[in-house]
């Protein structure tokens, strides 16, 4: 009955259904590696000791995996239903997804190798690897993703018809710049919202050193988009006020972790990469890839698209499976709400060391070395700790 229903549907829409979900996973993807990231970025500006390191590092070290799902089956749904789309990407874009590709399996492996060895050279080593690759992810997206705007060479037959450098321009780089700002500042009001004491300051201090940087570099990156559109006359889908929102959510980052609204802070900056983002989509639509050629080689919904069969097919298991996905990513973040700390730190007040575990079993503090636990907050775990 609901391959029945499904089958129904116009061709057209589920092309359009499509290209509208993938583009939910990448800002489902952005928001949530965009604060991996950060903190990856930042870890060695912000810790002053190995303990502090590994309290960054515990602070996403738990979900930080189940981040990259989003990139996965954004991959996997581009191949599925735009097999052209997917097949210009891993040709023209071979070099820079081959270069994210290898950090992100660096950064992955750092995570489990520095605390086999506590030789400070060993984890040192390990905490480099963490840092560059959170850092050249965060720039190749915002490259690849303004030159998907901003279009490529694409010839005739649909194929990529330049080299690497051609992909590096100004307006590229400087999306990848815009990129990598915006997730260094939402990694830093992450590292506030999930820490205490005298890590969260240093935190807060570095988000008040980002926003600036962060700002001017959204309204040049918007800016210049509007403008390239402007000049092209195609705008794509984008009502005024998206681009103009990621702007004022930028803004409002700086005053709210001013006030120690830390997490307001952290969704402000989350609203304002995915309203970034956004815009490229929006933008970029009908489009998938835009060629620098000819407006007639461009790749669009349309004649990348997998068969309606297979978008059928398609529909019906995302419908089974994302909420799913969903929920369970909710459970896990929910689990996992607690503050991190150091183990020379106190407790907030009103818990005890000594009164063991609260419910769900998480320690309140960690005796061990080796170990940083979560801390018990106040019931809303948007809400900053005492003391704020």
């Amino acid at each position: 009955m609901i391959a029945m229903v499904v089958g129904a549907i116009h061709p057209g829409t589920l092309q359009v259904f499509w290209f509208m979900l993938i583009g939910v996973m990448w800002l489902m993807y952005f928001f949530l590696e965009g604060f991996d990231f950060g903190v990856g970025i930042l870890l060695p500006f912000i810790a002053k000791d190995d303990l502090d390191r590994r309290v960054l590092l515990n602070t996403f070290g738990q979900v930080w995996d189940g981040n990259e799902v989003w990139l996965i089956v954004a991959g996997g749904a581009t191949f599925a239903a735009f097999p052209r789309w997917y097949a210009l990407l891993f040709s023209g874009f071979y070099l820079p997804l081959l270069l994210i590709l290898l950090a992100l399996i660096v950064r992955g492996v750092a995570f489990e190798f520095r605390n086999h060895n506590r030789a400070p050279a060993w984890r040192a080593s390990w905490d480099r690897a963490i840092f560059w690759g959170s850092l050249l992810p965060s720039i190749l997206w915002g490259v690849a993703f303004a030159d998907f705007v901003a279009g490529v060479p694409i010839g005739k037959d649909g194929r990529y018809v330049a080299g690497f450098w051609h992909l590096l321009t100004p307006y590229s780089i400087l999306g990848g710049i815009t990129l990598l700002a915006l997730f260094c500042l939402h990694g830093s009001t992450f590292v506030s919202l999930r820490t205490t004491g005298d890590l969260r300051e240093r935190a807060r201090s570095a988000a008040r050193r980002i926003a600036p940087v962060a700002i001017a570099a959204v309204i040049a990156f918007l800016s210049w988009t509007f403008s390239n559109a402007i000049g092209a006359h195609d705008t794509g889908i984008v009502p005024s006020f998206i681009p103009l929102l990621a702007i004022v959510a930028v803004i409002s980052t700086a005053w709210l972790v001013s006030e120690h609204l830390d997490g307001w802070a952290f969704l402000s900056t989350g609203l304002a990469i995915i309203l970034t983002v956004g815009t490229l989509l929006l933008n970029l639509y009908p489009r998938v890839m835009v060629s620098s050629v000819s407006p007639a080689y461009d790749l669009t919904i349309v004649n990348t698209a997998s068969a309606h069969y297979t978008l059928v097919v398609m529909t019906i298991v995302a419908g089974i499976f994302a909420p799913i996905v969903l929920l369970y990513q909710g459970w896990s973040y929910w689990v996992f709400r607690k503050r991190v700390m150091r183990p020379t730190e106190q407790p907030p007040l009103g818990t005890s060391a000594a009164a063991g575990p609260p419910p769900g079993g998480v320690a309140t503090t960690v005796p061990s070395s080796e170990k940083v636990g979560p801390v018990p907050d106040k019931a809303d775990p948007m809400a900053p700790a005492e003391g704020s």
